[in-house]
């Protein structure tokens, strides 16, 4: 049996992530804001945590701007490269994300827009790959995992995933690697 490596496992799921036809993600993506609205979890929510999502991740633009409408109060990880950690940012209009770290879009820096840890109702996580028992596997910088860990451990979150990216186990799994409480798929 062959045994992958995080990285090699990660590049697996990239490539079958990449494989995928545009309408195929259009209709998943979807279903799977469908389902992320039908959520009690949500309905409670005041303040949510979202990933801005680059290319090939479980598009969640159209659910900022839905949360938004419905008067959620909507934030995004602002990522510090240097200290490893990420900021929650509350925004008020989707026009305020500029290109951050790694690319990926995020609002400015602004005290009187940080959101304390314990304010967030729900977390929405990004990742390569889940596992059945809500596990897993990001990009392998860390800042997710180290976000997670210290949030009040009753915040809930949500992992988003396409059908490939859902494996019965991952590979390598450390002390430091933190569960989701839930993964939505199509």
């Amino acid at each position: 049996m062959n045994i992958l490596t995080k990285q090699e496992f990660r590049k697996r799921i990239l490539d079958l992530i990449q494989t995928q036809k545009e309408e195929d993600a259009l209709r998943k993506d979807r279903v799977i804001l469908e389902k992320f609205f039908a959520l009690p979890v949500f309905e409670k929510a005041k303040t949510i945590l979202f990933y801005a999502s680059i290319k090939g991740e479980v598009n969640t633009f159209a659910m900022m701007e839905r949360s938004l409408e419905l008067k959620k109060r909507v934030v995004l990880p602002v990522v510090q490269e240097e200290t490893k950690h990420i900021i929650p940012m509350m925004i008020r209009s989707m026009n305020e994300l500029k290109p951050g770290a790694f690319d990926i879009p995020e609002p400015a820096v602004s005290m009187e827009r940080a959101i304390a840890l314990d304010e967030i109702d729900l977390v929405v996580v990004p990742g390569i790959a889940f596992d059945r028992k809500n596990n897993r596997l990001g990009r392998g910088a860390g800042f997710y995992d180290r976000f997670l860990s210290e949030l009040p451990v009753t915040t809930p979150t949500i992992g988003l995933a396409y059908d490939m990216q859902i494996v019965d186990a991952l590979p390598g799994l450390e002390f430091h690697d933190r569960p989701v409480t839930q993964v939505l798929t199509h």
